[in-house]
């Protein structure tokens, strides 16, 4: 999001009288949002001032912010004032958002109002669940914050806040706070503000830079905001110069096969097909891979810009790594995932990490695992699997890290040696080569219609029901494709059956369109 707004319009607030300054601060976790009322409080203490703050958090997994409230004035002839515990919508002096959307539930609490609120916001993102979990884009549409901004906010600086942080190594709640030292909103000093940000010990010269950015971003006005420094490449694919050399030869090989358009696309995929499994797993990728470019090419697909290829490397990789138990636990036991949560919770050297997750394994999950006769066998005994299954299919509550738990998922986690001779690969491997099929044998006569299959794909992602219900939708596309391949508007009802399915997790949108077809098919 590029918008940038720095409009002041409002004088200091000047020396308290008769009412406090409130000031409401919406925050997700990790965002320092208790910092920052902290200094906004002891900023407020330090020169004499009675100051409160109370919070309401939010539930977790980002479905809800906590929002942080202050109130501060001066006594009044030595009097101590009550102060409020919540805000009240239309008497908030200084509403603090520290991402975009939050920005705009503040606006529908009625916290922000045209003749008085000064709406300090970060325009960057943060999805919440139902955006994540959502079949297809389930993104937000921020616009409607945009406009609502520029009528609801008497005084409105936004701009990227987190961007702004992250270039001086720090986190929002300092540039939050520069920007309200800008903003002017309180009768102290910007060395007031600096002072309560020293008086924190550590961390504090990479708040204060942060403070002073933010700071001279509000008293100047937009100007772009430094990237910062990324810890990776971008393209981080085993390159040639890769230690192993079967992998260094596949690298060569790719580049050599493929087109110009699909390399990029098929880098990624080889390089998330290895990490699945191995090497080996690679070189099937490619050899498959290879089949289909053959096949765009002969329908003439370097007048497409070789589309089916492209689509093809990169939903044949998604195939190929399905979400099985064996995935889940190498997962949940890898060392960079424990360094993402302790450095997103921004844990320091005395603290001891804890995670208590929720596990629900079905049946078909352990069934899955085992070999692949073996397996079938064992489903076409309902009565033996049911009786099972009663004894598997229940939540549990894992404690990850703790010992026991954590050789458990460990050792699952390293049986991918034997995950090509399972039933659940076998059954993948079955599902994935008849919707190559499908695409191929559609490719040669209707370009459009051979990509649209391969994109279909989408529909199927996941682990355990989500999986099932994704797997389910997916066959009922390609069903109903079936039925309209040989007309000249196939490739428009395929993306209109893809759509549909991705609307809602039910299927409804999907049954409306299937019977759409019915009735001309």
């Amino acid at each position: 999001m590029r918008d940038e707004t720095v409009r002041l319009a409002l004088p200091a607030a000047g020396e308290a009288t008769e009412r406090p300054i409130s000031i409401a601060i919406v925050a997700m976790g990790g965002q320092g949002g208790g910092v920052l009322t902290d200094w906004i409080v002891q900023l407020a203490e330090n020169h004499g001032w009675v100051a409160q703050s109370t919070s309401v958090p939010g539930v977790a997994q980002r479905t809800g912010a906590t929002i942080y409230y202050i109130e501060a004035m001066p006594p009044l002839d030595g009097r101590k004032p009550i102060l409020s515990l919540m805000p009240t919508p239309g008497d908030v002096d200084v509403v603090m958002a520290a991402e975009f959307m939050e920005a705009g539930r503040s606006i529908l609490r009625g916290l922000v109002t045209p003749d008085r609120t000064t709406l300090i916001a970060s325009n960057h993102r943060s999805f919440a669940i139902g955006e994540k979990i959502a079949p297809g884009n389930g993104i937000a549409d921020g616009g409607a914050v945009t406009g609502a901004i520029g009528i609801a906010a008497k005084t409105e600086i936004i701009f990227d806040l987190n961007a702004l942080a992250i270039a001086h190594g720090s986190v929002i709640s300092a540039a939050m706070f520069g920007a309200l030292a800008g903003a002017g909103v309180l009768p102290f000093s910007r060395d007031s503000y600096l002072d309560v940000i020293r008086s924190g010990g550590k961390g504090a010269k990479a708040s204060v830079e942060t403070f002073e950015a933010a700071f001279e971003r509000v008293k100047t006005g937009p100007t772009e905001v430094a990237a910062p420094a990324p810890t990776k490449p971008a393209d981080d694919t085993p390159s040639s110069a890769a230690p192993d050399p079967q992998l260094g030869a596949l690298v060569a090989r790719l580049n050599q096969e493929l087109p110009g358009p699909a390399l990029g696309m098929a880098r990624a995929g080889l390089r998330k097909v290895v990490d699945f499994q191995d090497v080996a797993y690679g070189g099937e990728y490619l050899d498959i891979l290879k089949t289909l470019h053959a096949a765009d090419r002969n329908a003439g697909g370097d007048a497409h810009a070789y589309a089916f290829t492209e689509a093809a490397a990169k939903y044949l990789a998604n195939a190929m790594t399905y979400d099985d138990v064996i995935r889940v636990a190498d997962l949940k036991t890898r060392a960079s995932r424990r360094a993402r949560i302790e450095s997103e919770l921004e844990m320091s050297s005395g603290q001891v990490l804890q995670t208590t997750e929720f596990m629900h394994p079905r049946m078909e999950e352990v069934m899955g695992m085992l070999p692949a006769g073996f397996g079938r066998w064992l489903g076409a005994r309902p009565r033996l699997l049911g009786w099972l299954d009663r004894r598997v299919n229940r939540g549990r509550r894992v404690r990850t890290y703790s010992l026991p738990w954590f050789l458990a998922l460990y050792v699952v986690g390293g049986m991918r040696g034997l995950r090509r001779r399972s039933l659940r690969h076998a059954v993948e491997t079955a599902h994935r080569d008849s919707w190559l099929k499908a695409a191929t044998e559609a490719v040669g006569t209707n370009y459009q219609l051979g990509v649209e299959i391969l994109q279909c794909r989408r529909l199927v992602k996941g682990y355990s029901d989500t999986h099932s219900r994704g797997l389910s939708k997916f066959d009922r596309t390609l069903a109903a494709i079936k039925l309209v391949e040989r007309r000249e508007d196939a490739a428009d009802w395929a993306r209109r059956l893809r759509e549909a399915a991705l609307k809602d997790s039910a299927g409804t949108a999907l049954d409306g369109v299937i019977q759409t077809i019915k009735t001309f098919a």
